[in-house]
């Protein structure tokens, strides 16, 4: 059995340093690793993951993440993968890591994914360039994914995207964003891939649970949706099981910061 923590768009910004960490602490009693499903940012600036950096660096499990599209507002990615892997986070854009737990290994593919649509309501790359490089993205962002889950030999492999693969999870969204939040071939290439679990991030009115039409286990992991620091959840070969930390029931953006912060969009 492994146990992943995790938690997506967590949105920090100048002020909000501390409202993480005091979560951490005794986590590895309770998970092996925390997964972070990208928008770890407002607006994707170095001072904002300097903050966030700073609170996870003396996290007790490893600390993986991709980006979400709030993390490329400023076009300083490259910056924010030093700061981040300076903290000993493990940033995933199109590459993938190994943990061993105990005597267990676990694969994790990460990448932000994209949008495009569901089956029976989703762009192609038909018609003008624009629309071909929006969809032609989706698709290499899915073989991205397929093959990196394909070339992991771990006993467990985990889907790590901000871009949701289902339109299960998105269910509180409005049907007319749904290109916007994920795509198809996500869920196309984790069942190709053979993971044993997907996480993702970026649908903030959306639910929790969801399946790909393979059978994966998908979890929106977005902090509006579970409204915990983190969820926990158990992986073995018979499921999946979830434990809600006790002493992480409150939201964590509901601790007050010098001013107001508003809820990003998405």
């Amino acid at each position: 059995m492994i146990r992943i923590a995790a938690v997506g768009d967590i949105h920090y910004d100048r002020r909000s340093s501390g409202r993480i960490s005091k979560y951490l602490t005794g986590l590895e009693q309770h998970a092996d690793m925390l997964l972070l499903a990208g928008d770890l940012t407002q607006i994707g600036t170095v001072e904002e993951i300097s903050v966030l950096a700073n609170d996870l660096a003396e996290a007790p499990v490893p600390v993986v993440t991709v980006y979400g599209n709030h993390d490329y507002q400023s076009n300083q990615q490259e910056q924010l993968t030093e700061i981040l892997t300076r903290a000993g986070v493990n940033v995933l854009e199109g590459k993938s890591l190994t943990l061993q737990i105990g005597s267990q290994s676990v694969g994790i593919m990460g990448l932000k994914g994209f949008g495009g649509g569901f089956v029976g309501a989703c762009g192609s790359d038909f018609g003008e360039p624009e629309m071909k490089a929006f969809i032609r993205f989706t698709k290499s962002q899915a073989e991205l994914l397929r093959t990196g889950l394909l070339n992991l030999k771990t006993d467990y492999k985990i889907a790590l995207t901000h871009y949701s693969p289902v339109e299960e999870t998105l269910l509180g969204e409005k049907k007319e964003i749904y290109p916007f939040l994920g795509s198809y071939l996500l869920a196309e290439a984790i069942d190709e891939g053979g993971a044993d679990i997907a996480f993702h991030g970026h649908a903030h009115h959306g639910l929790e649970k969801g399946l790909t039409p393979g059978g994966v286990p998908v979890r929106n992991v977005a902090l509006p949706v579970i409204r915990h620091a983190f969820n926990i959840y158990s992986l073995n070969k018979d499921g999946l099981t979830h434990h809600p930390r006790p002493m992480a029931t409150n939201h964590p953006t509901s601790h007050p910061t010098s001013q107001p912060t508003p809820e990003p969009a998405h």
